[in-house]
């Protein structure tokens, strides 16, 4: 049918819980537990059928219900409290008085995807997962963080298992008026809508709005009649195969992200692209700068990419998207009156300099050139993007590649379970989840009874046992399962066995088969009568992936050996709700990913700070994580050539952990008592996870190091009317015209040695500069320890200075190097810009003797 216009009733609250409907509007209440208490109270069975989704919830819950609440004092302080929490978190002024924003300025975060919560299907894993706990934790600091993603009527997928175990998929189209959403508006208070340009036309779009405690997330949506249906599918999936229609949503996300944002009279101080699907921003953002401060596009490159922050979560080259230029074309056509060049010209910035490029369109080299602030995810990731990205800057050693790295982080109180909470309220002190990072409140954890630890531990597991069997009765009853079996089903698992828990996307470089590799040891290890485990598996596979569809099936498959039936399961429709019971009651989180191809694992993070014990490959943050105190490691970290023979010997060492070392840690109890290594392991881990790998953590990282530095340059290069900005643009010019001119002698010491440490010697280098001066330019000494003749394994540098001038632009270069260590060391010499780091990383802007 046609011209439906939709309507929704909601219930009629009565005036002293109004609250409810304000607090029901903002996701604050998802992660703060008296909230969600506060929900729970009401009807627990009803707030369990709704999803813990507020919005559904209060269209179950009875009037007179309602009106029996309107006399309950309990309930009625229990309001109170929460809303004076919610005022102080929420609605209060900020405490940022002097951070370096413009009036009309914001951190926009640019993200495909956001995981808030389950009842929000804008999310298909790790990524937006993460996303959703940088927003939260933006609103726990205070932040003026602004959110700009799509809103996705079909989500991901849902997954479901045959009998087989082959993975299906569904998308089940998700109702709006369930989401605490609203329109959002422009400057004159008009509903907003947006329009770019596509291949076959102008693709509309509506922006709708959801708070996340203080920060706002706008959702660009292009379901809309007048749109075609081509048009309106474009922000139904996310992560669609098709590579045209995929193009579109991250051209929607970065280009009309941007529109929308200054449509609402928002200008951005600094842009964080968060992964290179939403790089079209830097486009729309370069035309924004140029009207706004009425410059030229050159003028316009020296401030865009200088508050600029672009973060890679993929350490596969292939993982990242890649687009035919034909493709991309269409859509940057009505930038070039906006820039002031050809589509060409803006199609070289996201081109690589690789031979065989052709005619493709890297999102990710968008990104970097448009980027002052790049970083990977974890400490290994940033080597690792390093290492792959080398060849944009062809003459620059890989150790000063300019990626640097914030290691992810999870949000506490989204991830922590109620008990644990509540336990350490008593003994951390009230408000401790909003100081994880503090080590004389983190270290309260030591003063924690062992038995009330575990006590509290065993009731997770137990959940989490329990939970997973309710899962398990709902996926054999879709299957039309056998009465014989069906009460099988309802026994699985036990709740005092060790309980380790696999959870995460199937790609084949998880390796979940690592385990299955030697079945018969496996199970001989989940049968054991005397120290029993089981393992829960959860996870989806990309609906093209069939080698992740396969690994599923396998593990299905094995689960069917009568004696392991009750030790093995998998959980179809791997997602928050989910993860959170898994990561709450695990014993064991195992991780085996074939490293480095693990940016970071933040699930892994969640376990921690639940007391369960990570057992990994040293990949993503457990390289940073680990220790003998807090968790077990599997290998050494070693890199192998064959990944045959790698995984051989990588599922030996799985084995021959969780058997000599794991299980019999677990089980050794001393008269009934708790697991006294168990639980000092427990108390370490989450210390560890809580200090160093909390999303506040996290995002004071970002802020410290990336978004002050941004704002206050971006506050520098307009004042003065663009002076600054303006002399940097004259200044490249004129550099990129003279630099091929450079020339550098082969430095030369003055003593031949040898020598010893505490010696100095002295080195010079004639340098011809021809017109530059200099005061423009900095010569450096390059030293370091041999790796190869033509190599060194690290190097540093030292400033030459110029200490004689020869005439006709070439002067003598000289400085003295300390012999510090001994072994044997090399030498050159080098030129590079004076100025910040974005000038001073121009791959064409260095030079070698």
């Amino acid at each position: 049918m046609k011209h439906l216009q939709p309507f929704q009733v909601f219930p009629a609250i009565p005036a002293p819980l109004s609250f409810l409907d304000e607090l029901s509007r903002n996701l604050w209440w998802s992660w703060n537990h008296d909230a969600k208490e506060l929900f729970r109270r009401i009807d627990p069975k009803l707030w369990r059928e709704s999803g813990q989704n507020p919005i559904v919830f209060s269209t179950l819950v009875s009037s007179s219900r309602l009106k029996e609440l309107t006399n309950d004092e309990g309930f009625l302080a229990h309001q109170k409290r929460v809303r004076e929490l919610y005022e102080n978190s929420v609605l209060s002024k900020p405490k940022l008085i002097d951070y370096p924003l413009e009036p009309d300025g914001t951190i926009a975060y640019f993200s495909m995807e956001f995981g808030i919560h389950e009842s929000l299907p804008f999310f298909a894993g790790g990524l937006g997962v993460l996303a959703g706990d940088y927003l939260k934790a933006a609103s726990d600091l205070m932040l003026p963080v602004t959110g700009v993603s799509l809103l996705y009527r079909h989500g991901y997928f849902k997954q479901y298992l045959n009998l087989e175990g082959l993975q299906q998929e569904e998308y089940p189209e998700a109702d709006l008026y369930t989401f605490p959403i609203e329109r959002a508006l422009d400057v004159e208070g008009k509903e907003l809508y947006i329009s770019i340009t596509g291949p076959n036309g102008n693709i509309r779009a509506q922006v709708w709005k959801i708070m996340i405690g203080r920060v706002p997330l706008f959702l660009l949506d292009t379901n809309l009649p007048e749109n075609s249906p081509e048009i309106r599918g474009i922000t139904a999936n996310l992560y669609p195969a098709d590579q045209n229609k995929r193009l579109a949503q991250e051209v929607l996300l970065g280009i009309g992200g941007m529109q929308a944002l200054a449509s609402m009279g928002i200008f951005p101080s600094v842009v964080h692209m968060n992964e290179g699907h939403s790089a079209f921003s830097s486009f729309e953002r370069l035309a924004q700068i140029i009207a706004r401060y009425k410059i030229d596009l050159k003028t316009a490159l020296e401030i865009g990419p200088r508050t600029s922050v672009f973060t890679t979560h993929t350490p596969v080259v292939a993982g990242h998207d890649v687009f035919p230029a034909d493709l991309v074309k269409p859509y940057i056509i009505p930038l070039k009156e906006k820039l002031g060049i050809s589509e060409n010209e803006i199609l070289s910035w996201g081109q690589p300099f690789w031979k065989d490029a052709g005619g493709q369109f890297s999102m990710f080299v968008l990104g970097l050139r448009m980027s002052q602030f790049c970083n990977g995810v974890s400490r290994l990731h940033g080597s690792v993007a390093r290492k792959m990205w080398a060849h944009i800057w062809p003459e620059r050693p890989v150790d000063e590649i300019p990626i640097t790295h914030v290691t992810n982080g999870a949000h506490v109180p989204s991830w922590i379970s109620y008990e644990l909470s509540l336990l350490f309220d008593r003994y951390l002190g009230p408000g401790w989840s909003q100081h994880p990072w503090n080590p004389s409140i983190m270290n309260r954890i030591d003063g924690i009874y062992d038995e009330e630890l575990w006590r509290i531990h065993e009731m997770n597991r137990s959940r989490l046992i329990r939970n997973c069997r309710e899962l398990m009765i709902k996926q054999y009853e879709r299957r039309n399962t056998p009465t014989t079996i069906m009460s099988d089903i309802e026994a699985v698992l036990d709740q005092d066995a060790l309980t380790i828990v696999f959870a995460r996307r199937f790609a084949t470089y998880k390796r979940s088969h690592l385990l299955f590799m030697d079945p018969d040891r496996l199970e001989s290890i989940l049968t054991s009568t005397t120290h029993p485990i089981q393992i829960i598996f959860a996870g989806k596979a990309h609906p093209k992936d069939q080698e992740g569809k396969d690994l599923i099936k396998k593990i299905i498959q094995f689960a069917k050996r009568p004696s392991i039936r009750h030790r093995l399961i998998f959980l179809e429709n791997y997602d928050i709700s989910i993860a959170r019971i898994l990561v709450q009651g695990a014993d064991v989180w195992l991780n085996t990913p074939r490293r480095p191809f693990e940016a970071c694992g933040t699930s892994g993070i969640k376990a921690a700070i639940n007391g369960a014990i990570n057992v990994s490959i040293l990949d993503g943050w457990w390289c940073e994580g680990y220790s003998e105190e807090s968790g077990w490691k599997i290998g050494n970290g070693e890199e192998f050539f064959d990944p045959d023979y790698q995984d051989a010997v990588e599922s030996q060492a799985v084995y021959n952990v969780l058997s000599e070392e794991v299980i019999p840690c677990f089980y050794d109890r001393k008269n009934g008592d708790a697991p006294r290594l168990w639980v000092a392991k427990m108390k370490a881990s989450m210390k560890m996870a809580m200090q160093h790998f909390c999303s506040h953590v996290m995002v004071s990282n970002y802020n410290s190091q990336f978004y002050v530095p941004s704002a206050k340059r971006l506050i520098e290069l307009r004042s003065d009317n663009l002076a600054e900005a303006k002399a940097l643009t004259l200044q490249r010019e004129r550099l990129r015209s003279l630099w091929k001119f450079i020339k550098i002698d082969p430095p030369v010491r003055k003593t031949t040695g040898p020598f010893r440490v505490g010696d100095t010697f002295n080195v010079t280098s004639e340098v011809f500069l021809g017109e530059i001066t200099p005061e423009e330019i900095e010569v450096q000494l390059y030293f370091g320890k041999m790796k190869s003749v033509d190599s060194l394994t690290t190097g540093s540098y030292e400033p030459m200075k110029a200490q004689q001038d020869l005439g006709n632009g070439r002067y003598v270069y000289g400085c003295d190097v300390s012999c510090n260590f001994a072994g044997r060391f090399g030498f050159t010499a080098r030129a590079t810009p004076k100025g910040d780091d974005w000038i001073k990383n121009t791959p064409e802007l260095l030079t070698w003797a």
